[in-house]
Formats: structure tokens, sequence, C-alpha cells
């Protein structure tokens, strides 16, 4: 029988860390097809134009999730660099482990 570990809050620095050097990475990807496809790639004719135009659209919406997605796990660093993390937002209550595990960047217990 395996004994699961405890996380600590080093660990969740860590995975915090880590997924934000990856949403920074994907971030510079699609700003650089942005400016590619802002850049005035060769339009053939109407269909061009639209597959240009959605494929823009599409990039701006995930530039604009990925955004916020880095706001939050900046948030959850400061909180742990303030030694709050994991303390619910709403009720000053623990945040469960399971939670924290799930979703690092969780700010309040469920339910709240």
């Amino acid at each position: 029988m395996s004994t699961q570990k405890k996380l600590t809050l080093k660990d969740f620095e860590t995975i915090l860390k880590t997924e934000k050097a990856n949403i920074e990475k994907n971030i510079r990807l699609i700003k650089a097809e942005v400016t590619s496809i802002d850049s005035g790639k060769d339009i053939g004719d109407i269909e061009d134009m639209a597959e240009i135009e959605i494929n823009n659209t599409t990039d701006h919406a995930i530039l604009s999730q990925l955004q916020s997605q880095l706001f939050e796990i900046d948030a959850a660093l400061n909180r742990i660099n303030l030694g709050i993390y994991g303390i619910c937002e709403k009720t000053g209550k623990s945040i469960p482990i399971e939670r924290l595990m799930a979703n690092p960047t969780a700010r309040t217990v469920v339910g709240e």
C-alpha cells in the first residue's frame, strides 16, 4: 500500500511557476502568430480574408484566456509570498488540499 505525499507550499509554488512559464510561452507564440497575421499575408480572395479573420479572432480569444490564467497564477504566487495561500478569501477557512491540487489558483472553498 502506498502513502499519498502531502503537497507543501513549496510544491504548489513549483507547480504554479511551471504553469506560468508554459502560459507565458504560449502567449509569446500566439502574439507572434497574431503579428504575422496582422503583417499582411497575401490575401487571394474573400475566403482567404474570412479565414484570416476567423484565425485572428480565435487567437485573440485564446490570448485573453491565457492572460486571465496568468493573472490568477500571479495572484496565487502573491498569496504564497504573503503567507495567505490556501485561505478562503470569503470565509477565512482553509481551502481543502484536494481543491488546491485540482485548482492551485483557487481563492475560495467550494460553494463559497
